[in-house]
């Protein structure tokens, strides 16, 4: 402990020093404060996605196709909801939009790595997945449907009818809906896949008797293959917050995509693109 001399006691010289060293003894505790506030605030700017964003003039969006989430048009371009959120997202932000496809079972340690900025690909709100990456306020609710084989799965009309042993589900690995299949169906075989397609054909010749996907995906292909497929229960049965997920730590970021949701949804312009994507088909011809 400092003991410090009266000034009384103190003249010339001798009196300067003591006051120096008061105001050494008041101002050292706050001076090791101040510069970790400093280093606090660079660290944060540093780590700001939306400021390098703004700063580079491109958004870069992680995403992997799901029908009609996004895909790829005759032309090769994308398109669907997502890529319409994302472009809408980019054009507000006065920014440049880059897509990024990454396969759905690497894509959040890619969004880690800083592969791109953000994921806006239907990614559900799941705990283990917001304990790696933070997700913002929901822009849409997925649920999950069933699609099966007309010949396998014949005189299924229940959930349970495909919860039994021999019976074989597909889904897409590291999504929702193979979480979902393993949940409701844990006596089945689920068989996983990187991609729709395979999964989807695997049903269509057969070898699974059924599929477990987002919606709409499974009505979409029934409607495509009624011969071969159909929809053994209605509707889905599953509803989840799906979300923007960004990288840890980054809430200057957060707060501009909570705050853009807000804005689209009171438009009404997220209703306007859920409802063309997910309940018509005048989207289709854009593929052939």
């Amino acid at each position: 402990m400092h003991t410090i001399p009266s000034p009384a006691r103190l003249h010339g010289p001798a009196l300067l020093l003591a006051v120096m060293l008061v105001f050494a003894v008041l101002l050292t505790p706050h001076a090791p404060a101040r510069a970790a506030d400093a280093s606090v605030r660079q660290k944060l700017s540093e780590e700001s996605v939306i400021a390098g964003v703004l700063e580079r003039g491109v958004l870069r969006v992680g995403f992997s196709t799901f029908v009609p989430w996004a895909m790829q048009d005759i032309s090769g371009k994308f398109v669907g909801f997502e890529v319409d959120v994302a472009t809408r997202l980019a054009e507000d932000l006065g920014v440049k939009v880059e897509f990024v496809p990454t396969k759905w079972s690497g894509i959040i340690p890619a969004l880690l790595t800083g592969k791109f900025d953000v994921i806006i690909g239907g990614m559900s709100v799941k705990p283990d997945r917001n304990l790696k990456v933070n997700f913002t306020i929901p822009y849409d609710y997925a649920g999950m449907a069933l699609m099966a084989n007309r010949a396998t799965a014949k005189g299924f009309t229940t959930l349970e009818d495909f919860d039994k042993p021999e019976v074989t589900i597909a889904a897409r690995t590291g999504s929702t809906a193979a979480a979902a299949a393993k949940k409701r169906f844990p006596r089945a075989t689920l068989r996983l896949f990187d991609d729709e397609a395979p999964a989807i054909q695997e049903v269509l010749s057969g070898r699974a008797h059924a599929m477990v996907s987002s919606a709409p995906l499974p009505a979409f292909e029934v409607l495509k293959n009624p011969a071969k497929l159909f929809l053994p229960v209605p509707g889905t049965f599953t509803s989840e917050p799906v979300g923007f997920a960004v990288r840890k730590g980054d809430v200057d970021t957060l707060n501009v995509f909570d705050n853009w949701i807000r804005l689209v949804e009171a438009e009404g312009w997220l209703k306007e693109r859920k409802h063309y994507w997910f309940e018509t088909n005048e989207w289709e011809a854009r593929l052939k």
